[in-house]
């Protein structure tokens, strides 16, 4: 160890509790572990669905018009944003960080693709799902896109807070790069020649985290991207929501998330330990910077978009 005092890694439990294992039909079941992973998820949606459920309430957002989204539309894509989410992860993790590096590791377990549970969720897999799931939906429902994507993108910051504190956080998972810095934290890491492999198992008997390798301080970069990629977000999108009126510029607020969250995730992939079988592309730069630079474009046309004169009723 160095010579200041890191901070430990609390000894947080990754389960908030543990279904016992029982017997159905003749099966024996579980233990079934309810991790704080799934519980980030699900409150993070409820959470930030009760939010812009508020905001439709409130024709001043709109500037004095009625929302052309009801809470009837939101309550029907709730579950369809979560799939979106879980399953869009699943899928950009696998096509973004394993089939370009590890192909070999895809072919020998076939069925690595569809367990989510051993790890491995892509952000920018998530976003497209979900906006997948926002372009269908505003299409069947005959629902304003670019008003259905400001709600969206008003609801966004919450789980991804949730996710990168009660998940990644909690998890001990997706820790940055060794610090000398006061707020280096020291994690649970694996046995690794230089100590950045994953994090050690928890020990459900012993309830702690048991220490495999070096322990040496990191940056809690999941506390980074919590801050940069979802309060920060979250408050500036209000702020300029609630005092502002972005709302009443259809795609103004989906473009502002965009490059927030741009902006927060490049800031905070300095700090983050790149995953261990892709490293850094080239020079310093890393796969979620490069992932993360479409959003950049993407965000600065819907605001380009929005900012132009548009006929009246042109909100689509």
């Amino acid at each position: 160890m160095i010579a200041f005092a890191a901070l430990a890694f609390p000894e947080f439990s990754p389960y908030v509790f543990t279904i016992p294992e029982f017997g159905l039909f003749g099966l024996e079941i579980g233990p079934l572990p309810l991790r704080w992973y799934a519980i980030s998820y699900i409150i993070g949606l409820l959470v930030g669905f009760a939010y812009i459920n508020r905001i439709i309430e409130r024709p001043a957002l709109y500037g004095g018009t009625p929302s052309p989204v009801t809470r009837e539309h939101t309550d029907d894509v709730f579950v369809w944003a979560l799939v979106g989410m879980i399953l869009g992860g699943r899928i950009g993790y696998v096509l973004f960080y394993q089939l370009p590096f590890e192909p070999g590791r895809i072919a020998a377990d076939p069925l690595s693709l569809i367990r989510v549970w051993d790890g491995g969720l892509s952000f920018h897999g998530g976003f497209i799902g979900v906006c997948l799931v926002i372009f269908l939906v505003s299409r069947a429902r005959n629902i304003p896109l670019l008003n259905f994507a400001d709600l969206a993108a008003m609801l966004a910051p919450i789980p991804v807070f949730m996710v990168r504190i009660l998940g990644n956080f909690m998890n001990a998972e997706l820790y940055g790069r060794h610090t000398t810095s006061p707020l280096g934290m020291v994690f649970p890491e694996g046995i690794s020649p230089n100590a950045s492999g994953p994090p050690a198992a928890w020990d459900a008997v012993q309830k702690t985290w048991v220490y495999l390798g070096t322990e040496m301080p990191r940056h809690p970069s999941q506390i980074y991207e919590g801050l940069l990629e979802g309060l920060i977000p979250f408050i500036v999108m209000g702020v300029l929501a609630w005092r502002y009126k972005i709302l009443s510029k259809p795609g103004l607020a989906t473009g502002l998330f965009f490059i927030m969250y741009g902006i927060g995730r490049t800031i905070a992939e300095n700090f983050r330990q790149p995953d261990a079988h892709i490293e850094f592309l080239f020079g310093g730069v890393t796969m979620g910077m490069v992932l993360s630079l479409p959003i950049w474009i993407a965000g600065g046309l819907f605001i380009w978009n929005a900012l132009r004169t548009r006929p009246a009723g042109a909100v689509r």
